[in-house]
């Protein structure tokens, strides 16, 4: 008994970990840290993917502003900070991708939004992180997910990012589909040192069963 519980615990963590691992396929565009988050790709639609992402861990932090570029850069900072050292632990965590970005979708063009920034604990850490030192930085769990997914390259900026959502809301409204509408993710895979062949994408939670076609 004692060696099947310490096997079943043993198979729990392998799979934990197996979700953020190498960059292999299909994360071909993840190549600039050693770890990413692996997905699972259900189908293709016309112009966006449905992905399942299992259960992860992420440390995140959110800040309240005008602009999304002010924010996120404020909120890079501080999860920085805690993965060079900011931590009860005082280790060093290596960075991982994609970093991802939250953003509400009923916001006006004058009012203040809420951006919550992630970043992806890599597989050492998903089952236990070191608590953040910071009061506004805190650790959360990412749920088993399927989201469908809008890819665009260049930067992510306020008006790429909204006009790449509107795109994907689109599509997916053309085939009916049900999804989250009262968020978005903005995701990045590339570091402020990559210029060329940058890899960005939006999220959408998907919401029932995935749609790949107008005819499902």
């Amino acid at each position: 008994m004692i060696f099947f519980a310490g096997a079943i615990v043993l198979l729990l963590t392998v799979t934990a970990e197996a979700r953020v691992g190498n960059s292999t396929e299909p994360n071909s565009f993840c190549t600039e840290t050693k770890e990413c988050l692996l997905f699972d790709l259900i189908c293709e639609g016309d112009g966006y993917e449905v992905r399942h992402y299992e259960a992860s861990k992420w440390v995140a932090t959110e800040v309240n502003s005008h602009f999304m570029e002010f924010a996120v850069m404020r909120a890079f900072r501080k999860l920085f900070k805690y993965i060079t050292g900011e931590n009860e632990a005082g280790v060093k965590i290596e960075m991982t991708a994609p970093v991802i970005t939250k953003v509400k979708e009923d916001g006006g063009m004058l009012d203040q939004s809420v951006y919550i920034l992630s970043f992806l604990l890599p597989s050492a850490y998903q089952n236990s992180a070191p608590e953040p030192t910071d009061s506004t930085v805190y650790l959360t769990d990412m749920p088993d997910m399927n989201v469908y997914v809008k890819t665009y390259g260049g930067w992510t900026v306020s008006a790429t990012a909204k006009f790449y959502s509107y795109r994907l809301k689109q599509l997916l409204d053309k085939v009916k589909a049900s999804y989250n509408k009262e968020y978005h993710y903005n995701v990045g895979y590339n570091s402020p040192m990559k210029l060329m062949n940058r890899h960005n994408e939006v999220w959408y939670v998907v919401e029932g069963t995935p749609v790949c076609s107008a005819s499902e």
